[in-house]
């Protein structure tokens, strides 16, 4: 397994540099916040957001494309109200990263609470490994640190672009989680879960054509869909349930839901469409935290085919 592992980066004396003096001090700006009362934080989410509706405009027509498509029967206010609500989500995500990296084990145990734990623990039991299919919410990444608090877990990961960040991101995600495995190194996830480990896994977002089905997703009718989920179930001893980590008034639940039966079924299209349903249930749980951010729908059946956005 060691050859499947993400390594840590080491430290470089090149961080030092000048190029790398405004990455120093956005990190500092964050750990610095990260220490303040919670509930400052979200008022400190909130200007966040509202620096993204100035900065960030590609992405909130991105999201808003995303919603009319999805939603096309809520009336436009509906949909409008959502969106503010995720913008508010967006940016409380930037705070809530430097929570899940760098926060102790007490702090986070005292804003985080698992529910349907019980379902990852019968799978153990029986000697499998867990394919945990994570959706995509604003809070991912506190959620992954909250969850790994209960079981650490094993999952694919993406390298950060700047080197500095990356020596960040990997430890913080290390916290609470035994380690990682690069994105394409799909060899080294199957064996972690005949290792009986409990790996996350992300179904939900537009991987391209390639290993794909065409299937419905919300409201629009031909969305690719990874069959990468059904690679794992049919080669790995393991068994799926999904999880979902939501912000709530008293903090963020990291909820596991039973996975779906008779799965794999040996008819792919199914399947997927069964999964979209199953994130589609998931999602309407708190539909304003959703990352509707990311282009879903960027993938079209056809090459020829108009751009969705």
């Amino acid at each position: 397994m060691s050859q499947a592992i993400v390594k840590a980066p080491p430290f470089r004396w090149s961080f030092f540099l000048p190029k790398f003096w405004l990455t120093w001090l956005g990190i500092l700006l964050l750990y610095v916040i990260s220490w303040l009362p919670y509930f400052i934080q979200t008022y400190i989410g909130r200007v966040v957001g509202w620096l993204l509706t100035k900065l960030g405009k590609k992405r909130i027509v991105v999201a808003r494309r995303n919603l009319e498509l999805s939603f096309p029967e809520m009336s436009e206010a509906q949909r409008s109200l959502i969106l503010r609500e995720n913008i508010q989500h967006a940016g409380m995500a930037v705070l809530e990263a430097s929570m899940g990296w760098w926060w102790p084990d007490w702090r986070v145990k005292n804003i985080g609470s698992i529910e349907g734990f019980e379902h990852v623990e019968a799978i153990l039991a029986k000697g499998k490994g867990v394919l945990g299919l994570a959706i995509h919410n604003m809070n991912l990444e506190l959620g992954c640190r909250i969850a790994g608090l209960h079981a650490p877990s094993v999952a694919f990961y993406r390298k950060h672009n700047n080197p500095l960040m990356e020596y960040m991101q990997y430890r913080g995600r290390a916290r609470s989680n035994k380690y990682m495995i690069h994105k394409r190194n799909v060899r080294g996830l199957i064996q972690a879960l005949d290792e009986k480990e409990v790996c996350f896994y992300l179904p939900d977002q537009d991987y391209g054509r390639t290993k794909c089905e065409f299937v419905p997703f919300f409201a629009v009718q031909e969305v690719a869909t990874t069959t990468g989920t059904l690679l794992f179930a049919n080669q790995a001893n393991c068994e799926t349930v999904f999880i979902v980590s939501n912000r709530t008034k008293d903090g963020y639940n990291v909820k596991f839901v039973p996975g779906l039966e008779n799965f794999p079924s040996g008819d792919d299209k199914l399947d997927v469409a069964r999964i979209n349903r199953k994130v589609e249930e998931l999602v309407m749980l708190a539909p304003s935290q959703y990352l509707w951010m990311h282009k879903r729908f960027k993938t079209r059946p056809s090459k020829e085919d108009p751009s969705l956005y």
